[in-house]
């Protein structure tokens, strides 16, 4: 593995952060030269080390500065530029947009998920308290329409950018909610330390353009798009302990599957 960073970075607003990075090509490797570039700069944006707004330079840069050929720097940006991570600018060379979170569709917690990349989150709880069950939220929770449930609003943000609009459901009694712990940890934390074994759920994806009241709370045009999720969450007796209803950036979001080949 030879390294392929040469000059020391510059901090000025038109940083070409590439420069720093400990980037590495294993040329012995069967893995494409322009896969193992993409690859490592998509890990670099995802961990922070390549910012919003950090120049990486335009092809003819790139590929004397890492000893590359131009077609294989530019298949590498294409890849990157398709997902959405990076742009080209006309004058400029090529720009970091954002990093996208990537979440595995796993019994998991938002929280846990982006703690777990180094994303840093944090939350605002916008509304904490308990209502009557709608007919939807008792089906889900397996409760009679009517009966009191605990409704939860959060806003996430990761590096500062909102993410996600949460809304949870939770039966009555389950567990104490401070408004101040939901604020400081996740939710399903919050569950597991009071005793609660989460065991499966049932949950659907989709997506559908942002109400004006999502929009201003995502920094989000009216309209623009969001992916959807809901899911039931179920304890090791089988009783349904969660119903969420959430949306996310699609600007800023993906959820990834792992499609197994049935014998």
């Amino acid at each position: 593995m030879s390294p392929v960073h040469r000059t020391p970075r510059r901090t000025a607003s038109g940083d070409r952060a590439l420069s720093s990075l400990p980037l590495s090509l294993d040329r012995t490797s069967p893995v494409p030269l322009y896969h193992q570039l993409a690859r490592q700069l998509e890990s670099a944006i995802e961990q922070g080390a390549l910012a919003p707004g950090n120049l990486l330079g335009n092809e003819v840069d790139l590929s004397v500065r890492l000893g590359l050929s131009r077609p294989t720097v530019r298949q590498a940006i294409r890849s990157l530029v398709d997902k959405g991570l990076l742009v080209r600018r006309r004058g400029v060379g090529t720009q970091v947009v954002h990093s996208k979170v990537r979440r595995p569709l796993e019994l998991s917690s938002l929280y846990d998920d982006l703690e777990a990349a180094g994303q840093r989150p944090t939350t605002r709880v916008l509304r904490n308290q308990r209502i009557p069950a709608a007919a939807d939220v008792a089906a889900a929770l397996a409760v009679p329409e009517g009966a009191e449930v605990t409704v939860l609003e959060r806003l996430r943000r990761t590096r500062g950018r909102p993410v996600a609009f949460l809304r949870n459901y939770l039966p009555e009694p389950l567990l104490e909610l401070p408004t101040e712990r939901l604020e400081s940890t996740g939710l399903y934390r919050m569950m597991r330390s009071a005793g609660l074994t989460l065991h499966s759920a049932r949950q659907s994806v989709g997506a559908r353009g942002a109400t004006a009241g999502e929009a201003a709370l995502l920094d989000e045009e009216e309209g623009a798009a969001l992916l959807t999720m809901e899911r039931t969450a179920y304890d090791d007796t089988g009783r349904p302990v969660e119903y969420g209803s959430h949306v996310y950036r699609a600007s800023h979001y993906a959820f990834e599957f792992q499609l197994l080949v049935r014998p």
